[in-house]
């Protein structure tokens, strides 16, 4: 027990410790990144090298996208943060550790690549799922993550929401449609991926609401398993990025961190991205991957809800929407 501590502490020291050598960078990421940043990061290295003759080294954080902002609130020496939704990056703005105006830093608000909400089910589909009131249905287990911790889970919750309120205009009617769902919610794991894991390998609950590009990379793993199905409704989800502005002048990474952030525009990272799973908001380069992605779903967007700062006050603060339908 004390050498896993110890390797741990190691660990973090190295991801989330002080000024390093200007050619090391951290970025704290959201769960379902994980395979993607592994492979943009190399990418990324040797464009580095090709183009300016340094080798560069990238440390990867993971973990549900609100824990991961407040990590980074608390201490965690992150030079870039690539989060799942843009007001767990205002969380760190308000600390002062990022500068105001970031989300016009970088093209598309600063969302390099975007996503929405689907279900992933077992292979046949037995319980013959094909939308958001079969998950209300007396029996059906459903698996999503808590929104307190994911931003995932933030855009789960909305995307239900949207479908709810395209039926009906009734607040009281919405919770209620929501209440149901969550009461059919066995387990609130604190990431998307946690969630994953909880459905895909630990074999809990019939459906999974989940990232398009994490129920993706599950049916490339199982195709012989799982099923995606697409709702009706869903929501624009965009993952959101901003360099550290405080950080990355005591690292001296300011140009190395901006040049990370600019490249995943570029149309090699977009291909990476939209290999796994994610839409890319180049439109040549989402043209390519047409067959991969459903374009005709309907989708809201966050500004449909008057902004992230607004909708989580609303929905996610503690006494919020969540809170009422969940505890009830």
């Amino acid at each position: 027990m004390l050498l896993i501590m110890c390797i741990t502490m190691t660990y973090i020291a190295a991801g989330c410790g002080s000024k390093r050598d200007g050619l090391t960078i951290t970025n704290v990421s959201y769960d379902p990144t994980r395979e993607f940043y592994e492979e943009y990061n190399k990418v990324f290295a040797d464009y580095y090298m090709a183009e300016y003759g340094k080798q560069i080294k990238v440390i990867q954080s993971h973990g549900g996208s609100g824990s991961q902002a407040r990590s980074v609130v608390e201490g965690c020496n992150a030079d870039v943060v690539t989060l799942a939704l843009e007001h767990d990056i205002s969380l760190i703005e308000n600390t002062g550790l990022i500068d105001a105006g970031w989300k016009d830093e970088y093209d598309k608000d600063s969302s390099p690549y975007t996503s929405t909400i689907v279900f992933l089910v077992r292979k046949g589909n037995p319980l013959n799922i094909s939308d958001w009131d079969d998950l209300i249905k007396d029996g059906v287990e459903v698996i999503t993550p808590d929104p307190k911790s994911s931003g995932g889970a933030c855009w789960n919750f909305l995307a239900a929401l949207s479908y709810a309120r395209d039926k009906n205009n009734s607040e009281d009617k919405q919770k209620e449609f929501l209440g149901k769902l969550y009461a059919n919610v066995s387990v609130l794991d604190s990431g998307a991926r946690g969630s994953t894991t909880t459905f895909v390998e630990n074999k809990k609950g019939d459906v999974l609401i989940a990232w398009e590009n994490e129920a993706l990379t599950s049916l490339a793993s199982y195709p012989d398993e799982y099923e995606i199905v697409t709702p009706s409704v869903s929501i624009l989800a965009q993952p959101s990025v901003a360099v550290v502005d405080d950080n990355v002048k005591v690292n001296k990474t300011e140009e190395l961190a901006s040049e990370y952030l600019s490249f995943l525009y570029s149309k090699q990272a977009q291909r990476i991205a939209a290999d796994y799973g994610y839409r890319p908001t180049d439109e040549e380069v989402l043209n390519e991957y047409s067959g991969k992605f459903n374009l005709t779903i309907k989708l809201d967007t966050i500004a449909d809800y008057g902004g992230w700062t607004q909708a989580y006050k609303i929905y996610f603060d503690d006494g919020g929407w969540f809170d009422e339908i969940y505890n009830n």
